[in-house]
C-alpha cells in the first residue's frame, strides 16, 4: 500500500511540508463569527496564476497553524476551495487541493458514524466530539480545471467533510448542541493566546 497520495494518486514520496508552501505567504486565519465563514462561498470560475498563488498561500498558512486542512474562506477569500495534508487511520498521508468541492451523499444503510474529537483553525484551541461518517467522497476540480475525485476513510474522511462544510458556510460548531457549542467557545477563551503564540513561533520557523 502506498504511504502517500497526492491529488488522489499514489506517489513514492512527497516533501513535508509540501513544496507549495515554499512558494506561499502566510495569511491571517479568520475566526468564528466573521461573516465570510458563515455563508456559502462562490464557485471558482477563473483558473490561472492567481488561483495557484492562493493555493500556495493556503498550504503555508495551514502548516503555520498546524492544521490538516484549510478552506479559502478561512483566509478571508470567498471561493469554494480547500487544501489538505492529512493522514488517514492507517497512517497513509493525503496531500492536495480541490476546487468547487461537492461531497457525495452516502447511503445511510452503508455508512458508519464515528463520534471523535474535531478541531478547527478558525475555532482556535477548541476540540469537541463531532459525529462524521467513516468514509467520504468529494468531487471537484484541480487548479487547472481538470476533474478530480478524492476518497477518504477515517480521519481523512473527517477532514474532507469538515472542509466541504466550510465552503458551504458551516463551521463544526453548527453541528453541536447549544451546551457543547458554549463549551467549545469557553475552550477558545482559555487557549486562544497559547494557540497564537505557537503560530507565531511556527511562522518564524517556516519562513526565516
Amino acid at each position: 500500500m502506498p504511504r502517500v497520495f497526492v491529488q488522489g494518486s499514489p506517489v513514492d514520496s512527497y516533501p513535508r511540508p509540501a513544496p507549495e508552501a515554499g512558494r506561499g505567504s502566510v495569511r491571517r486565519v479568520t475566526e468564528v463569527g466573521e461573516e465570510v465563514l458563515h455563508r456559502p462561498s462562490r464557485d471558482v470560475t477563473e483558473f490561472g496564476p492567481d488561483l495557484a498563488a492562493l493555493i500556495d498561500d493556503m498550504f503555508l498558512t495551514m502548516y503555520v497553524a498546524e492544521g490538516a486542512g484549510l478552506a479559502a474562506n478561512q483566509v478571508g477569500v470567498d471561493l469554494r476551495l480547500f487544501v489538505y495534508d492529512c493522514p488517514d487511520d492507517d497512517g497513509v498521508r493525503h496531500v492536495g487541493h480541490i476546487v468547487n468541492p461537492v461531497l457525495d451523499p452516502l447511503d445511510p444503510a452503508g455508512r458508519r458514524l464515528l463520534d471523535e474529537g474535531e478541531g478547527c483553525l478558525s475555532v482556535p484551541g477548541a476540540v469537541m466530539d463531532v459525529p462524521r461518517p467513516d468514509r467520504a467522497v468529494v468531487r471537484g476540480l484541480d487548479k487547472d480545471g481538470d476533474a478530480l475525485v478524492i476518497e477518504g476513510t477515517g480521519y481523512f474522511a473527517r477532514c474532507l467533510a469538515h472542509e466541504t462544510d466550510h465552503v458551504n458556510g458551516q463551521v463544526y460548531l453548527d453541528r453541536l448542541s447549544k451546551r457543547d457549542r458554549k463549551e467549545a467557545l469557553r475552550q477558545v477563551a482559555d487557549r486562544r493566546d497559547e494557540v497564537f503564540a505557537r503560530r507565531a513561533a511556527k511562522t518564524k520557523a517556516l519562513t526565516s
